[in-house]
């Protein structure tokens, strides 16, 4: 995971356990409790992709396990919450934006009832008496309905933030050497400067006619170009002290 990833969802994982915490479980509602921290697992999911979205919600799991006031086994939110991230990171489009709100939204309705469908499964496996003494459809119904009301608020909030805070991509001049295939007739880059060559192809390509003593002859101004190993070059004699001008190396 890249740094800013990980300072985001810390971030948000955090805030939004305090918050539901201090807040939405003194609220009294009847049923459940609205999930904010499922929100923010299933918006950074959607964004992220499966891989990042499970090791998200497990360690938001793992978090609201520990905090008080807590009385379940510590792993059990946070097993819950890392299929569910994963499940909804897989959602995530090939172009890395949803083009409508109806994905998102789908998400939410089956990731308030399947985790909490997950939730009093895992209980009941552990021995939790509550879990097995508890009424499923109220629960079910007012968990979906607290998470779709809440969604509009926090998801496209949450998916808007996880974008932004990618690293972009990392760009490339290609005006250079890469522009040398195009064959417009004009000099690119370095061989521009001060030769008057022509790349491109054709009668009048790039020289006209080799002279004698490893000279070449440009066909458009008739300016006479040296190449190959000059008497009193660098390569030609190795005491030379003369220098190669109009040379760039890449």
């Amino acid at each position: 995971m890249h740094l800013n990833r990980i300072l985001l969802s810390t971030t948000l994982v955090i805030g939004a356990l305090l918050v539901q915490v201090s807040v939405l479980a003194r609220l009294q509602l009847p049923g459940a409790v609205p999930d904010l921290l499922l929100l923010v697992v299933l918006g950074l999911a959607m964004v992220y992709g499966h891989t990042t979205g499970a090791v998200i919600g497990f360690a938001a799991g793992l978090v609201a396990d520990l905090a008080p006031p807590a009385e379940h086994a510590v792993g059990r939110y946070a097993l819950v919450l890392c299929v569910v991230g994963y499940i909804a990171g897989l959602t995530k489009p090939d172009t890395g934006q949803h083009r409508s709100a109806t994905v998102p939204m789908l998400v939410v309705a089956i990731a308030a009832v399947s985790s909490t469908l997950l939730y009093a499964g895992v209980g009941t496996l552990v021995g939790d008496a509550a879990a097995a003494q508890a009424a499923l459809l109220p629960l079910l119904l007012t968990a979906a309905l607290y998470d779709l009301l809440l969604a509009p608020f926090v998801v496209p909030l949450i998916m808007w933030l996880a974008r932004h805070t990618e690293r972009g991509p990392v760009t490339s001049d290609t005006a250079g050497a890469g522009s040398l295939a195009r064959g417009d007739g004009r000099a690119y880059g370095w061989l521009s400067s001060g030769t008057g060559l022509n790349t491109g192809g054709g009668a009048d390509g790039l020289f006209a006619k080799a002279g004698r003593g490893g000279t070449v002859r440009n066909a458009r101004n008739g300016k006479t170009v040296r190449m190959g190993i000059q008497p009193g070059s660098l390569l030609g004699r190795s005491k030379s002290k003369d220098k190669l001008k109009g040379v760039k190396r890449l």
